[in-house]
């Protein structure tokens, strides 16, 4: 793990309207948990926009996107640019807007953050209202954000713009051949979502929600991508020797999926106050905000025991598994641990077309009906709340399929 910066106040003098600041935004990624290397790279990016500024005259109210951008094109004439130039900018005009040191806005900048609000009430109504799941809200916000961003104007993004044409033509260019069913229809299922609310609230005054088109689907037409038995234990075998902070949280991961069948919204929503060590069980947070108790395996133990002892960094995060790098945040969604496990599958040299997190969960499912149980003992283990949704796992029962088939007329 890198070394914890140490302030040093008087290499952090800069002139110009971000001067006042800089010390209290240093100390701030200090707390962070940035290393050295990254921590002075920020805070001589961030002076060196400060000089710029006050050569332009601007004004630390008139800090907007646009002079990050004019900035960084300057420097760029004499300074090789960095990737993260622009994040580290756009991280401290961040701050100062929660402090509420920025305060003035360009019009485009005002008229997006009134998209922003719309998009946080429209979060607020699926928690409150319908009970969804953090990460599922997370995801349909992501969804409804690409399709706005892509199709309303950037200088006068507004609701009641958007046309029932624009809709069909986004779902076309945004569903390649290669997109599963379900994930086009988590898009769709997001698209009217929204746009029922947003008429529910006036914010549009045309049923959109009717324009979405229907996905071309059929249910238990797709077979579980279950990973084979052996490449499941292959990949925890490999993870026993990974040592470095962000392989103990993988393993911990990795153990939490194959032995209890979680979701990867699951694994991300842990926090510490879940874990009961006396007891031997950890609370999941499941859809629809229901918590369950759960026997907590002996080895996904030891392996979460072993990340918080020895690779978990300091944070005030409550979550669990955190980024391995800084700022040491809970991690964000699916998609991150998604991530974390196509990684440790090309790290252990395990081939495969699904690279998800999900194969693990398909993977404990069909392993436990090979193994003679029931499809209501596996729904009960996968915590499902219909019957239906496990009945799916039958097609993967070849030797049950032999005995129901009926025999072939005729001579082979």
């Amino acid at each position: 793990m890198s070394r914890p910066c140490r302030k040093r106040p008087s290499r952090l003098q800069a002139e110009g309207p971000l001067a006042p600041y800089l010390e209290p935004y240093a100390e701030y990624l200090a707390d962070q948990g940035y290393s050295q290397v990254a921590y002075w790279k920020k805070t001589f990016l961030i002076a060196e926009f400060s000089r710029w500024l006050s050569r332009g005259g601007i004004a630390i109210n008139e800090i907007a996107g646009e002079y990050e951008d004019a900035f960084l094109r300057d420097r760029a004439r004499y300074r090789l640019p960095k990737a993260g130039d622009h994040i580290a900018l756009s991280g401290v005009v961040a701050w100062l807007r929660e402090k509420g040191v920025v305060e003035g806005q360009s019009t485009a900048l005002a008229k997006a953050s009134s998209i922003d609000s719309v998009l946080q009430e429209y979060a607020s109504c699926l928690l409150e209202d319908r009970g969804l799941a953090l990460t599922t809200i997370e995801n349909y916000v992501g969804y409804v954000r690409r399709f706005l961003t892509n199709v309303l104007s950037a200088s006068d993004p507004q609701l009641a713009c958007v046309h029932t044409s624009q809709i069909a033509s986004y779902l076309r260019r945004k569903a390649p051949k290669d997109r599963t069913f379900a994930s086009a229809k988590h898009i769709t299922t997001a698209l009217r979502s929204f746009f029922r609310f947003a008429r529910s609230r006036d914010y549009i005054h045309v049923d959109l929600a009717a324009a979405v088109p229907s996905v071309a689907g059929w249910s238990m037409a797709s077979i579980p991508r279950a990973m084979p038995a052996d490449c499941v234990q292959a990949l925890l075998r490999a993870s026993k020797t990974w040592r470095a902070p962000a392989g103990l949280r993988n393993r911990a991961i990795l153990l939490l999926l194959a032995r209890l069948g979680l979701r990867a919204g699951e694994v991300v929503q842990l926090e510490l106050g879940d874990i009961d060590w006396g007891e031997g069980c950890l609370t999941v947070h499941g859809k629809s905000r229901v918590q369950r108790p759960l026997p907590l395996p002996h080895d996904a133990g030891e392996a979460i025991a072993a990340y918080l002892e020895h690779g978990r960094p300091p944070s005030s995060s409550r979550r669990v598994f955190l980024r391995s790098r800084a700022p040491f945040d809970g991690l964000k969604s699916s998609s991150d641990i998604d991530q974390i496990v196509a990684r440790a599958m090309v790290r252990a040299g395990i081939e495969s077309r699904s690279r998800g997190a999900h194969q693990l969960r398909h993977a404990l499912a069909v392993d436990m009906l090979r193994q003679g149980a029931s499809l209501t003992e596996i729904g009960q283990v996968l915590r499902h709340r219909s019957p239906q949704a496990t009945r799916r796992y039958a097609k993967v029962d070849i030797d049950a399929l032999r005995e129901v088939a009926l025999p072939w007329p005729g001579e082979l």
